[in-house]
């Protein structure tokens, strides 16, 4: 062995990042019949688009250097007591939360929970969120998370819109919205055409017919708790509908919206336990009634019930989703932050409706004291029912946020003469006699009027609505039994820490350790998003250095890393297409192409960013037909503003005439969207800019490691080419985006600024021959699965020689006729094996679209490979005869402990077959915690909060 070979680091982090050995690709490639990976690559990837240079990228970093180097980014930000409010505030996480939850891969690593019978303990997590936001809003309908305060309020407004038909095409927003709130609002308006009217919600007039609903702050930006009944009233009296943004924390000491006429409440979860991060990622809320069920956006858990009649829990009326109603959808949101959820909801757990209430008492009592020490001192305060925010006149606001931050406070300068101080669960009284000296009071008044002050709060605002009932609040209040109940939930559900997930599209794959560490340092986990720009430096380093390297793997002059889902990101790509054509006068360009084989979120992205849908069909591969697209761009050529691709295509390869689809739409005046969710098959090899495409977002979350987290967080950055990048978002409150940026379309001026340290520390770690070696290795292992399971399964979508990208379609329809099985059988079964089904019927009906990613090993990839191949030989028993059609074990998967153990055991196949079908599975077995759920009786009997005790025993 050489002297260099003996001082390579043991540290390195692209061999543990990247599944298969050396040995492994060398049997692999002659499985596939390919001499090499550059061989295999040069005929899956067309060779007229290919990246014929190193990706100009620093040379990876140890894991070990990797993280000092992160530690360092971190020590560049100053952590300082931000109490600056606007929607955003420090809280205490609970260890047992942070622990258990925010740092456990048994939670981060799972997915959307699509496949219920193994997502059993997150579904149960989000019905615990979604009967803590009912209960306090005092509405019946939450769902299970949005991405941000901001984007929730603008889902709300569309639900007003569509209940109007499009016809009312006002909306009234409070002037005291926080400021993010209204242009997010404003940003979502303009591309559906609403007009926003921003004034005084009591000298709103709705008469003349014209307002779908009305924007409410509660309590206002400034502080302000007002009672707004009599504006209900008049809304309701015009058929315009209320919407009320509500901090959740102050709904335990003031009257739930629900009471008082709001029909929409939307917020955040974020003071719930939720680390700041600099702004995400956070688990917003809406709620509503059940009038609404089928306008709400985003997701919905609702209680079903097994095919043995026990109860279980499942994703709800999923024909709401946009990837179902396509261009008719009301919202293109196909993701939640659900990770962050599931710690709000367990931040509730742990307390309890008593434990909030204290929370709230000693937050609202800690702005009292201040308020009345600086009143009894002669100092101009607010004059007004408060919860946590205190906004008081001063001569000279500039050195009172000096004389505060030399304190070590970063406060709020309200911009009219006012500076507000937002308190906290951290607060205490002696910040308070910290603060008063900033303002001119004593510091000891603090402590001398604590025990005069009235925490009364005037009636009608007090609380009186009951909430939280429901034991699993009561019951879990010592951190042993939170942690016990922590740690069931979390064994119900199947993770990446159990086996691979290969779904097609969704990209799951290795979310290091080394890369989630950065996640919970204090330098990036403690900064409020609004904190001054010299605190936040070490931050602005990464953002810049990222957008640089996203810049370079893509190809393209500019990136944002605003878009804080994969959704946001093509709403983004779209309004910024949409501000250009409109820059150059063509404002009338308004048509966007979208294949028939896109994603659901493609059309129903582009007409909430205010374009019209037009389909392009598809040839017998699954290719775009260049001839349908050459009609169409003809035919719209005045009116064409956009193409939205896929790439490589949503059948899993490498379409070889992506350059003269792009060509086709320059050539009529349009611009390319490319839709960036197969940027894991790329990265390295070709480029998005290089090939035609202007526009293109990256799933964070998919390509660039951040967790699935259950269903979020993730993050949806967009590259743009030059002529496109002052068009970049930027924000009322930051510095950031485009000369002529479009508005904000995240609460936050960088989305979610916390976890982008993931996916930097996983470039910065693999490097530019790392990152190509990734790709590479993908686009070898579904060869590898593809060549394996044909000819026991037709491989339905194939490029040059047969190859496919990094995901393949396997044809499971001709079943249905042969044996009547259909492809939710192949995948219920495929449980009892111990693993989470592919993407089922989706890009064709009646189809498993598998992606196995770069991290897993041969040895998984054999596994399912023979789990597919043994689940084929079932059906071909069916098939002969020697299993019934309606009773085998496809029919009656997955098998729970519960059935296998039941003296009542009358199926034609032994217990051994259904729970045992593998010897591996015998080494650890994953037994699903429910028997096969009933969709339909869950969507005919909607129950979407904590089921009583009562029920469950009707259910049982």
């Amino acid at each position: 062995m050489s002297v260099r070979a003996s001082l390579s680091s043991s540290d390195s982090f692209v061999r543990r990042h990247v599944g298969p050995r050396a040995s492994d690709v060398q049997a692999m490639l002659s499985t596939v019949g390919s001499a090499s990976l550059d061989a295999l690559v040069d005929t899956a990837v067309p060779p007229g688009i290919r990246l014929r240079r190193a990706l100009d990228l620093p040379e990876a970093l140890t894991e070990s250097d990797a993280l000092a180097h992160l530690a360092a980014l971190a020590s560049e930000n100053q952590v300082m007591r931000s109490l600056i409010g606007c929607g955003y505030h420090d809280c205490i996480t609970p260890a047992v939360i942070q622990r258990t939850i925010l740092e456990n891969p048994g939670w981060y690593t799972q997915y959307t929970p699509y496949q219920a019978e193994i997502a059993q303990g997150r579904l149960e997590a989000l019905l615990n969120f979604q009967t803590m936001v009912a209960d306090l809003t005092g509405l019946p309908l939450a769902n299970a998370s949005l991405l941000d305060e901001g984007t929730a309020a603008a889902e709300a407004m569309a639900m007003c819109f569509a209940k109007t038909r499009r016809k009312r095409t006002r909306f009234f927003a409070a002037a005291d919205l926080h400021p993010q709130t209204l242009a997010v609002v404003a940003t979502r308006a303009d591309g559906l055409g609403i007009e926003v009217v921003v004034g005084d919600p009591f000298d709103a007039r709705f008469d003349d017919g014209s307002f779908c609903g009305a924007l409410l702050s509660y309590p206002t930006t400034d502080g302000r708790v007002e009672d707004y009944r009599a504006v209900a009233q008049a809304a309701h009296a015009n058929d315009t509908l209320v919407v009320v943004a509500a901090d959740l924390l102050a709904l335990t000491l003031f009257e739930a919206p629900g009471t008082w006429g709001a029909d929409i409440v939307v917020g955040t979860t974020q003071r719930f336990g939720v680390p700041l991060g600099f702004g995400g990622p956070h688990a917003a809320y809406l709620s509503t009634t059940e009038d609404y069920a089928r306008q709400m956006p985003g997701r919905i858990i609702g209680v079903s019930r097994a095919v043995d009649g026990s109860m279980a829990y499942r994703l709800a009326i999923q024909t709401r989703e946009q990837h179902i109603r396509r261009d008719k959808a009301t919202s293109n949101i196909c993701t939640a932050q659900v990770l962050l959820a599931v710690i709000a909801g367990a931040y509730a757990v742990y307390h309890g409706p008593e434990g909030l209430r204290q929370i709230a008492e000693r937050v609202r009592a800690t702005a009292l004291v201040f308020a009345e020490a600086l009143r009894t001192a002669g100092v101009a305060v607010d004059a007004a029912t408060r919860f946590d925010t205190v906004s008081v006149r001063v001569a000279d606001a500039r050195a009172v946020l000096d004389a505060a931050l030399a304190q070590g406070f970063n406060l709020r300068d309200l911009g009219d003469g006012r500076v507000s101080v937002a308190f906290d669960e951290r607060s205490t009284l002696d910040e308070v006699a910290a603060l008063l000296p900033c303002f001119g009071a004593d510091a000891t008044r603090a402590a001398t009027i604590v025990d005069t002050v009235d925490a009364t709060i005037a009636t009608p605002l007090a609380r009186t609505t009951p909430y939280l009932e429901h034991e699993v609040f009561h019951s879990y209040r010592s951190e042993h039994e939170l942690l016990r109940y922590l740690h069931r939930l979390q064994a119900k559900d199947l993770s990446l820490t159990t086996s691979m997930i290969p779904l097609g599209s969704c990209t799951m794959k290795l979310n290091a350790a080394a890369e989630m560490m950065p996640v919970t340092m204090p330098g990036f986990g403690k900064l409020h998003p609004f904190a001054p720009p010299e605190q936040t430096r070490g931050y602005q380093r990464m953002f810049d250095t990222l957008e640089r390297w996203l810049a370079e793997i893509t190809g393209f002059a500019a990136v944002s890393l605003q878009p804080n889902a994969g959704s946001q990101g093509e709403y983004t790509g779209l309004m910024v297409i949409r501000a250009w054509h409109h820059a150059q006068g063509n404002a009338h360009r308004d048509v966007c192409l979208i294949p028939v084989s896109a994603h659901g979120t493609n059309p129903a992205s582009a007409v909430i960013a205010g374009f019209k849908v037009v389909a392009v069909q598809c040839d017998s591969e699954g290719n775009i037909d260049l001839a349908d697209l050459r009609a169409k761009a003809e035919k719209h050529r005045e009116h064409l503003a956009a193409l939205m691709i896929t790439y490589p295509s949503t059948h899993g390869v490498f379409e070889t005439e992506v350059r003269e689809a792009c060509d086709i739409i320059h050539q009529h005046g349009g611009q390319v969207y490319l839709d960036g969710a197969n940027m894991n098959a790329q990265v390295g090899l070709c480029r998005p800019g290089d090939y035609g495409a202007d526009v293109c977002h990256l799933n964070l979350h998919k390509t660039f490691c951040i967790p699935h987290g259950g269903g979020g967080p993730g993050m949806g950055p967009i590259g743009v080419v030059a002529h496109l990048a002052p068009y970049l978002p930027g924000h009322p409150l930051r510095e950031c985006g485009g000369a002529e940026a479009i508005g904000p379309v995240s609460a936050a001026p960088y989305g979610s600024p916390s976890i982008l340290p993931i996916s930097y520390t996983y470039i910065a770690m693999m490097g530019p021959d790392g990152l190509r070696h990734a790709t590479e290795v993908a686009i070898l292992n579904a060869n590898y699965m593809a060549a394996r399971l044909r000819g026991h399964y037709d491989i339905l979508f194939t490029g040059n020689e047969g190859r496919v990208a990094h995901e393949f379609v396997l044809d499971l329809r001709p079943f249905k006729a042969s044996a009547g099985v259909d492809v939710e059988d192949v995948a219920k079964r495929l449980m009892d094996y111990g693993f989470h089904a592919p993407t089922m019927s989706w890009p064709v009906p009646g189809t498993l679209m598998v992606e196995p990613t770069e991290s897993e090993s041969k040895d998984e990839l054999d596994r399912f490979c023979d789990a597919m191949i043994a689940i084929r030989e079932e059906i071909r028993q069916v098939e002969a005869g020697q299993l019934p059609r309606d009773n085998n074990p496809l029919k009656h998967a997955p098998h729970t402990m519960a059935a296998v153990l039941d003296d009542a055991w009358d199926r034609p196949y032994s217990r051994e077959v259904a729970a045992f079908p593998a010897a591996w599975v015998r080494a650890h077995k994953f037994w699903p915690s429910v028997a096969r759920i009933d969709n339909a009786f869950g969507d005919r009997h909607l129950m979407c909060t904590c089921p009583s005790v009562e029920d469950v025993a009707a259910a049982e």
